[in-house]
Order: C-alpha cells, then structure tokens, then sequence
C-alpha cells in the first residue's frame, strides 16, 4: 500500500497509470472541419478535448481489447485510461494485450519464451473452448509443426539454400547426406504424405504412387522437381499440416487406430502423428544448426510421449536385428506376466521416466537387473541416429551384451 504525501491514512493504493497506445491513424484526421465549409477556430498547439462517455465497469473491460489496438475513439481513450488508474485487475489485463500487440509485429524476432504459444492457447481456450477440439494425441505434431514454422518465416531468402547435414544410423554407422533447408522441407512434406494418403487426402507425389518407403518417397519426390526447391516448398508443407490436423479433428475418436503404412512397417495413426511430431523437431534442429538459429527441444509431455513410442517399438526392433544376426539370440523365453531378461531404461531430464524393455518374451515382467541412463534429448539424438551408441549411455549397469544390444536397437529406429 502507499500513501499519497505520505500523511494521509485513508489514501487507497491505486493502479499505475497506463500510456497509452500510439493514436490511431483516424486520430490524424482533422475531424473539427465543418461540413460545409471551414474548420473550427482552435488554439494553436492544442489539441481539443474528448467528450469523454460515461461507461459501465463491464464496458470499459470489453474496451481493453481495442484500446490496445489503438482502435478506440478518443474519447473511448480517454474514458478507458482513466479507469485504468483505479481499476487494478483491468489495469493488470491492459498490460498482457498491449505486450501481445507487440509480438504481432512480424519484424520481430521469434526468439520467446517455448512456452508463449501453450500459454496463450490455454488462456484462449479457457475463456472460450474450441467447438471442435484438437485431440491430445494430435498436439505433439501441432505443436512441432508450429515451432517449425515459426522458424521456417524468421529466415531470409538466401538460408533457404544453407547446407544441411543429415544424419541416421544404418548397418552399425552413421550415415551423413548433404541436402538444403528447402530440400529438408520437401522431404518432410513427402513424408507426412503417408498419413494425408491414408486419411484419403491429396498425396503430394500425386495420385496413383507406388508404396514406398519414407526414403524412397523423399527420392522419388527430389527427382520429380524441375528446379532445387526453395521457400516456395513451405506454403503446401504448411498447408498439408494444417489439413492433417482438421481432418483428425473432425473425423472423431475411431481415426486415432487408423493404420499409416510405412512399406516395411506400419503404425497406428496416432503413433503415426507422434512419430511425425518427432521428425519435425529433429529436422527442425537440423534446419537451426545449419542458420544459427537457437532451437529448444519440445515440451516435457511432448517428448516424453515420443520417448514412450520409441521405447514400445523397441523390442519388435530388437527381434528384427536378431533374426538377422545383428543381436544376440534370445537366452530366457517366459510365459506372458512372468519375469524375464529385460533392460531398465532410465530416462532423466525434461520427459524422462522409466521404461522395462524386454530382450526375450515381448510381455514378460521387468526387473532393475540391467540398467542404463540417459538424458532425455540425448536419448532421442539415438533414435534419430545422430549420435552412435557407443557415444550414447551416460550410466550403464548389468549385461554389457544386452545393453549393447538395446542401444543398437534404438539407434536402428533411424532413418533418412
């Protein structure tokens, strides 16, 4: 509390008084003309005054709004401005909508806080909830394709054609491939092509391709352009997102078991979406390692539900590298609900968690005999194939073989 002069004990603590916004442009207008013919006489330097309206609590609160847009009449200003200094909850309220006026500005940098867009979202929703809700297994892939975005409209013309490095893990090495911004972009938009044709949307290889691998899809989709691709390439990345998400919205909860073929495996299309989400943040790093643009990983929820995926794709990974001599053959076979040889995969950091993977009997119980740790984020630079697991564990206790086995397994997960 303060007091005004500091004498007066009866004095109420008021809000600060607000500036306001710049004037609005219609406020340049000389509006003191007669119609019929010359202006009204007015003192040089100062500017007339408002008639100022008398408005309700409630009506000045829905004034807030265009007040921070500089959209309010004069006198609108002035009767809102000065509710401002008593009035601290609108006061606090005027304050949020004249920094988010801010940040529509697109010469701004996209350089905030991850968690703005979630915020603002939440806030908007919990004032007034969507008709037609985004399911909550489709907000990973919303909220990465997002992020990338964001990104993709920060840079300038000539990043477009920066060099990408790409990387995976194919037949125990690190595979690299030299590709564009662009480049990596039409190979997202070629990808994501799985699910739009499994939902029965336009296939941006066309009508009538051939199943394909995600591999084949990218080089069937690189050598099928006339020119190198360049920013061009976001607008139908974008626009198929966008489309993705409306018709998983509006197709109701059966979609979500769907099934995306992948050509050598398939997917539910609700693990689809999270492995989509997955591949967007990683080629999205990719992308801002290439420009220079900082880059945070997705939010603890987000990543720790692409690390639940990867850790139930684990032991049908590890089975395929056993049938072809990659792994070592199974030792303990057990009934489903019994224990079994298993890994205890410990994850720390933002989306960690704990996860038994079984090496013999997919269902059998896990035990803490065989452990490794790892961080969150490094965990899944393994499954997207950027680091090798000899570089991978940070802790590793138990069945050296075993353990090796699993982080082979996770680096197979990769892929171009």
């Amino acid at each position: 509390m303060t007091r005004a002069n500091g004498d007066d004990a009866d004095d109420v603590a008021r809000a600060p008084w607000i500036p306001g916004p710049r004037r609005a442009a219609d406020d340049h207008a000389d509006l003191t003309a007669d119609p019929g013919g010359a202006p009204q006489e007015e003192k040089p330097g100062v500017a007339p005054e408002a008639d100022v309206p008398v408005l309700t609590h409630g009506v000045l609160k829905s004034l807030l709004g265009a007040w921070a847009l500089s959209a309010c009449s004069p006198g609108e200003t002035q009767a809102v401005e000065d509710h401002l200094t008593a009035c601290a909850p609108c006061a606090d309220e005027a304050l949020r909508l004249r920094d988010a006026v801010a940040l529509l500005h697109e010469d701004r940098d996209l350089d905030l806080d991850p968690l703005l867009r979630s915020r603002v979202i939440e806030n908007c929703l919990g004032r007034r909830p969507a008709r037609i809700p985004v399911p909550g297994w489709v907000t990973p892939y919303d909220a990465e394709t997002a992020r990338l975005d964001a990104l993709l409209r920060d840079i300038g013309e000539s990043e477009w054609h920066a060099p990408v490095r790409l990387k995976w893990y194919e037949e125990g090495r690190i595979v690299r491939r030299k590709a564009t911004v662009a480049a990596v972009m039409g190979h997202l938009l070629a990808v994501d092509g799985l699910v739009s044709a499994a939902l029965g949307l336009e296939d941006p290889l066309g009508a009538g391709t051939p199943e394909l691998s995600p591999s084949e899809r990218t080089e069937a989709f690189w050598s099928g352009l006339d020119r190198p691709p360049n920013r061009s390439i976001r607008g139908p990345w974008r626009d198929q997102s966008h489309t993705l998400i409306r018709t998983v919205s509006f197709a109701g909860r059966g979609v979500a078991d769907l099934t995306v073929t992948y050509k050598d495996f398939a997917l539910p299309l609700k693990d689809s979406l999270l492995e989509r989400a997955f591949e967007c943040w990683v080629h999205a790093d990719d992308i801002a390692n290439a420009v220079a643009y900082p880059y945070a990983a997705p939010s603890g929820a987000h990543l720790h539900s692409m690390i639940d995926l990867a850790a139930r794709l684990l032991p049908g990974a590890l089975a395929n590298r056993r049938r072809t001599g990659l792994a070592s053959p199974a030792r303990h076979l057990v009934e489903a609900g019994t224990p079994g040889r298993s890994l205890h995969l410990e994850v720390e950091g933002a989306g960690g968690g704990h996860w038994y993977i079984a090496l013999d009997s997919p269902a059998a119980l896990g035990s803490p005999e065989r452990v490794v740790a790892m961080d969150g984020v490094e965990f899944c630079q393994l499954v997207a194939g950027h680091i090798s697991p000899a570089e991978a564990a940070a802790g590793q206790d138990g069945d050296r073989e075993a353990i090796g086995d699993v982080l082979s397994a996770v680096a197979s997960l990769s892929r171009l």
